[in-house]
């Protein structure tokens, strides 16, 4: 069973919808029990850090999602779910600690009036890391779905499972032991994001 973390993201049902469709038993999670007996857990998210951040204090899943990482148990987390797992973002001038589970901040694209902010639609993977899990039966090049104006910028590059230039080449996925976690939209991103999801669900059941 994946646990789907419901902290008011407006994607929710976009990504239970596409983890349904790959095969996964999905239960809607809000509070901190729900997690404890879930295979894996993903968090997704759409809009600001803060918010993401100060929903799920409210909800009191903070320590929660803290301790089903640390119980080594696979974790996905989708764009702002990405970067919540950073220690802390420049969005808004933003004062509210992140997970911590990465060190590093997330910070905005360049202000450049060439570039487009915030990045919307399709762009181009580059697999930096083959080994990762996530990327089986996916081919290097392949395009997924963005919606951000932000993104980590995290401290070790070995945790980079892809990269995708903007103006500006910015870490597009992660992933360390159990943790995976994508910038862009796997459940907005056709086939290759529901590879991924199901690649995802797979690992899940080891």
């Amino acid at each position: 069973m994946i646990a789907l973390i419901d902290y008011g993201s407006g994607n929710l049902r976009s990504v239970e919808k596409a983890l349904l469709h790959v095969g996964a038993e999905v239960r809607l999670a809000t509070r901190p029990e729900e997690l404890k007996h879930a295979q894996a857990v993903v968090l997704p998210g759409v809009g600001a850090f803060d918010d993401c951040l100060h929903a799920l204090a409210k909800q009191e899943l903070l320590p929660a999602i803290k301790a089903f990482i640390a119980s080594g148990q696979p974790f996905l987390g989708i764009c702002v779910g990405y970067q919540a797992l950073f220690e802390k973002s420049e969005e808004f001038n933003s004062h509210q600690p992140g997970l911590g589970i990465f060190a590093g901040k997330v910070i905005r694209f360049p202000n450049d009036p060439s570039l487009k902010v915030p990045q919307i639609g399709w762009n181009r993977l580059q697999i930096a890391r083959p080994d990762c899990p996530l990327y089986k039966g996916i081919s290097d090049g392949s395009y997924v779905y963005f919606v951000h104006s932000y993104y980590p910028e995290p401290v070790a590059p070995s945790i980079i499972a892809t990269r995708t230039e903007h103006g500006i080449t910015f870490a597009s996925s992660v992933w360390k032991d159990n943790v995976f976690a994508t910038q862009f939209h796997p459940e907005k991103s056709q086939q290759v994001g529901l590879q991924l999801l199901s690649n995802f669900v797979e690992f899940a059941k080891r």
